[in-house]
């Protein structure tokens, strides 16, 4: 087992953020490297994540914040600070009366949003505090893309053809492993695998019921049934009855109320993170389709909760297909967020649809399709990316680049302008 630290993108963003900001806020899903990396850039570290052994600090947090952060090294880290999550308050003071910046980092896999120990008036922070989420691994990260593509080129028209050595199999072991860091000391596959098959089987048991104002009843089988039908809608922008009556299928009998109540957990969990609609400034007036696409923060859960290994996604492509997007979708984002973008979906009453939209800072933007990579899926991707960039993005600014991303082994540029790219040749 390895135990060297892989660096992460996210250390430009937070070695920045710490030269700017009195406090930072970094949320994302158990085990995606938080503590590890935000524990690099700390002076001093308070770590909540053990009940017993923080008992005596959570009481003197709760009796005196002030005291309790009085005369610390900083930047001080409060690892899974949301155990104190009634200190923000303070937290913000304490950054109002400091002349430095970089004075505290605060780590959560809980959105503790709506708790009991939120205070009764919390200011937002502004100014003082931001927030950022971070994800898994992308593919650069793990080393498993060349990284000879990059995305803000695309944008300034700087392109070169470049090969790609990863096969269908690898991608299939990508979306199987998962990003999660602890995955990556491994050189056993196996090993390897079983990080994500730990943490489905945690989420299941016990981490979807430890949100006490939720108040969800524990039942792992019916936890284990409520992501496999969010797991057999991924990549899709279906509405939740469909997951319900999905749902319902596994369920002899279930309420409405229980699956909003299993959708907000899973989401302040950090498991599901869904792809906003894009609604660009159009000259004409059509009408854009608002509802999100269905997503994890990393396709491992998906293929835990339909109990897919690398080997049986080949007995389904199209589910195949469907995770081998989430999978895309969680590097887009990973690289996104370096370069202070956001990815979106599009579609319209017409149902015109782009699997994935980059909206960069300066307002210019890429259009991209995800396909495995068959030549007639390419071919339609192209067509459907040509067709809306000229006739539905009647707008002041066309798309600076239409990009499909498949599982292949060229990156190059087709004769009508589309660039095609295996998702191993990415980064930001």
């Amino acid at each position: 087992m390895k135990n060297t630290y892989v660096p992460r993108l996210f250390d430009k963003t937070l070695n920045f953020l710490l030269t700017c900001m009195g406090a930072v806020l970094v949320s994302g899903p158990k085990g995606c490297g938080k503590s590890t990396t935000c524990s690099r850039f700390a002076k001093e570290i308070i770590d909540l994540t053990d009940e017993i052994a923080s008992a005596n600090i959570i009481k003197l947090a709760t009796l005196s914040p002030s005291k309790f952060l009085k005369n610390r090294k900083k930047p001080l880290l409060i690892d899974e600070w949301q155990v104190i999550s009634f200190i923000w308050n303070n937290i913000k003071l304490e950054c109002d009366k400091s002349t430095s910046f970089g004075n505290f980092i605060l780590t959560g896999s809980v959105n503790s949003a709506n708790t009991k120990n939120e205070p009764i008036s919390r200011h937002t922070g502004s100014m003082r505090i931001v927030k950022k989420v971070m994800r898994t691994m992308s593919l650069i990260e793990s080393k498993e893309s060349n990284g000879l593509v990059s995305l803000s080129n695309l944008k300034e028209n700087k392109f070169n053809i470049v090969r790609c050595e990863k096969t269908l199999e690898d991608y299939s072991y990508y979306i199987c492993r998962g990003g999660w860091p602890l995955s990556l000391s491994f050189d056993d596959e196996k090993a390897a695998l079983f990080q994500a098959k730990a943490f489905y089987a945690s989420l299941v048991s016990e981490d979807m019921f430890s949100l006490k104002d939720l108040k969800i009843d524990k039942n792992e089988q019916k936890a284990r049934n409520f992501f496999r039908s969010y797991a057999r809608n991924i990549s899709s922008q279906c509405s939740d009855s469909v997951i319900i009556e999905d749902f319902l299928n596994e369920e002899n009998s279930f309420a409405n109320e229980t699956f909003l109540k299993y959708m907000e957990a899973a989401r302040r969990l950090y498991i599901i993170d869904e792809l906003e609609a894009w609604n660009p400034n159009l000259r004409s007036k059509i009408a854009i389709r608002s509802k999100n696409t269905r997503h994890f923060f990393d396709p491992s859960i998906g293929a835990c909760a339909l109990g897919l290994t690398p080997s049986s996604l080949f007995k389904g492509m199209n589910t195949f297909g469907l995770l081998f997007e989430d999978l895309v979708i969680r590097d887009l984002r990973v690289y996104a967020d370096v370069l202070d973008a956001k990815i979106y979906h599009y579609r319209d009453r017409y149902d015109n649809e782009i699997d994935a939209v980059i909206v960069f800072d300066d307002g210019n933007y890429g259009l991209i399709e995800i396909k495995l990579g068959t030549e007639e899926e390419i071919n339609n991707a192209a067509k459907k990316l040509l067709k809306l960039k000229s006739n539905i993005f009647d707008n002041d600014k066309e798309a600076s680049f239409l990009l499909v991303i498949t599982a292949k082994d060229l990156a190059y540029q087709r004769e009508d302008g589309v660039y095609v790219a295996p998702l191993a040749t990415l980064t930001y």
